[in-house]
Order: C-alpha cells, then sequence, then structure tokens
C-alpha cells in the first residue's frame, strides 16, 4: 500500500501545535498603501484555526 500523499499547499500554511492549527492572516501580502496602519497591525502575527475548517485541513495534512 503507498504511503498517502499530504496536501502540500497545505503543508506550507498551517502547523499544527497543542492548541490545534496555526496559520498566518488573510489579506496581508500586498496591495497595503491603501489599508489603515491599526488594520494592517491587527493582522500580524499567526492565529489558530478555526473549529469549522478543522476537519478539512486534518484530512489534508492526514493526521488524525
Amino acid at each position: 500500500m503507498p504511503k498517502a500523499k499530504v496536501h502540500s499547499g497545505a503543508a506550507k500554511r498551517f502547523k499544527k501545535t497543542a492548541a490545534g492549527y496555526k496559520h498566518k492572516r488573510a489579506f496581508k501580502s500586498h496591495i497595503l498603501t491603501k489599508m489603515t496602519t491599526k488594520r494592517k497591525r491587527q493582522l500580524r502575527g499567526t492565529s489558530t484555526l478555526n473549529g469549522s475548517d478543522l476537519p478539512l485541513v486534518k484530512r489534508m495534512l492526514r493526521s488524525n
């Protein structure tokens, strides 16, 4: 039986932690000149994955 492959795009975007999965927030890659400083500051750092997205990410990363 061949090994199950991990979704390479998801593997780059999500990291497993004790609390769940962490990920970078969206809308912080380009065209930031029109965005307010407050908005850009609030998009910094990482956040944990929402519970509704958990089954999809677990399937893509082939983890139980």
